[in-house]
């Protein structure tokens, strides 16, 4: 009787680097950001150019855009302002042709009641936030799969996750970028492409400014009790996290380290969603 044989190692196939640091080398990548002249994405593009990428800084302000040129100046990358407004779907699906990397920022807010929400912004929304960042990813893809790489990272938010009373549109929004996310990572997979949402809580950004007043209105609060009674309410960290804070995340992503990480969701949200 012939005794079982022993399975030997399994042989590597992936490109996993190995042990050793992260390699944050991107020169010779080209990366492309969205809502770029503000907040997160400016941190991202900022962060990316320091890594040696060349980012096309995607943005309908173009003053911000000039802005964020200049703090570029010495970083190792370069910066390429791109003034585009995102509701031009063919301009955005055109604009993202040849980039290795995806970041999928732009985004807005209302808070209102679903039966005062104008409808016409919840359309807004939809198409900056969900249908934009469709076509920015079916206008990267053909690039990265014929190189047989690619980073796709969607800043979704924690409202991704879990959903906030008075925020119908951002939401909706945020869990449909959550499965758009996670079918270009099953699509993505055999062409060496991943595709990750990052979920920050409330980061310091004016699109959270501006909502103080909004919430003080819908929750009858002093705008100095929103922060700490209504955005950290479920934060178990009670402060804002920091734009350049979701910028490492944004950047690790498109390390070699990184390239099993697919078709998830990276929370930032402070224990937020440990409840």
């Amino acid at each position: 009787m012939t005794a079982p044989s022993t399975p030997g190692p399994v042989p590597r196939t992936d490109p996993y680097p190995g042990p050793g640091p992260v390699e944050l080398d991107l020169g010779g990548r080209t990366a492309l950001v969205t809502g770029a002249a503000g907040g997160i994405g400016r941190a991202c593009a900022l962060r990316l150019a320091a890594a040696g990428a060349k980012v096309r800084a995607v943005d309908r302000d173009a003053e911000g855009l000039d802005a964020l040129a200049a703090r570029s100046s010495g970083l190792a990358g370069a910066v390429e302002p791109q003034i585009l407004d995102l509701t031009d779907l063919d301009a955005a699906e055109a604009t993202a042709a040849g980039a290795d990397i995806l970041v999928n920022n732009a985004g807005l807010q209302l808070v209102r009641p679903i039966e005062e929400f104008p409808p016409d912004v919840f359309h807004t929304v939809l198409t900056v936030m969900l249908e934009a960042p469709f076509r920015l990813i079916r206008g990267a893809l053909p690039h990265m799969y014929a190189q047989g790489w690619g980073r796709i990272v969607n800043i979704s938010s924690v409202h991704g996750l879990r959903a906030s009373a008075f925020k119908s549109a951002y939401v909706a929004a945020k869990h449909g970028l959550e499965g758009l996310s996670k079918t270009a990572a099953l699509e993505g997979a055999p062409h060496g492409v991943t595709s990750v949402c990052v979920n920050p809580g409330y980061v310091r950004t004016p699109l959270v400014e501006k909502q103080i007043a909004d919430q003080a209105a819908a929750h009858s609060l002093a705008e100095d009790r929103v922060l700490a009674d209504v955005l950290l309410k479920d934060s178990a960290i009670k402060r804002l996290i920091e734009p350049e804070e979701v910028a490492e995340a944004v950047l690790y992503l498109c390390t070699p380290q990184a390239s099993f990480i697919t078709g998830t969701s990276l929370a930032l949200d402070g224990g937020w969603t440990a409840h």
